[in-house]
């Protein structure tokens, strides 16, 4: 048994809708690892449980999985996940999955840019999940800390990239780069406080603070 296969084995299961849409995941679309996963997908429902958000802002929907363990851990009532994804091919494979899943009343799920689009629902978001272009990520945190309440926490997927941020032979990587950039900014950033997570590819946890500096 591998560490992975006994922490898996020692937190609470992912559910069979999840699991079913993890494996479609991988069979049908590119990069299929991209989806959140059991580990990370049971992690953000336990941080929506603690922060007990009304409104989630995500930037990425991929195959939906993340979504739906977002609004898995969603108890306000009316409480929502708004995710944007800004691929339209994404839409024919993603909508069924969340418009079939045990959580659909807690989802809206939109194609289109959010960087421009999000702003314009004119909602507060107690949260945010940043999982979209790691090449605008700081676009993308710019646009969710200005539609995010104060003592709001966004989180970063992929802050890590798989190691790369620090192995040289990735320095003109352009994904890798809009990354390592990103980390640099958020670390100067007097607006708010941070912490890494080296979970799987690695996971930003971001705090706005009450009082911007």
């Amino acid at each position: 048994m591998t560490l992975d296969d006994y922490i898996l084995s020692h937190i609470d299961p992912e559910g069979d809708y999840l699991y079913r849409l993890y494996r479609a995941t991988n069979i049908y679309l590119l990069h299929g690892r991209m989806a959140s996963g059991h580990l990370q997908g049971r992690l953000l429902k336990m941080l929506v449980q603690m922060i007990q958000p009304q409104n989630i802002l995500e930037v990425g929907t991929f195959s939906g999985y993340s979504a739906i363990c977002l609004a898995e851990g969603l108890q306000r009532p009316g409480a929502k996940v708004y995710t944007y994804e800004i691929n339209d091919e994404q839409e024919e494979f993603t909508r069924p999955w969340i418009e079939g899943s045990p959580v659909a009343d807690r989802i809206e799920f939109i194609i289109g840019d959010a960087i421009r689009e999000a702003p314009k629902l004119g909602i507060t978001f107690d949260m945010a999940f940043i999982d979209g272009d790691k090449r605008t990520y700081i676009e993308t945190y710019e646009m969710a800390l200005s539609v995010l309440r104060p003592g709001g926490f966004i989180l970063a997927d992929n802050t890590l990239w798989d190691g790369h941020v620090v192995d040289a032979a990735y320095a003109k990587d352009q994904q890798t780069r809009g990354i390592d950039s990103f980390n640099d900014y958020i670390m100067n950033d007097s607006r708010v406080e941070r912490v890494i997570l080296p979970l799987r590819d690695g996971l930003t946890l971001i705090r706005k603070k009450w009082e911007l500096t």
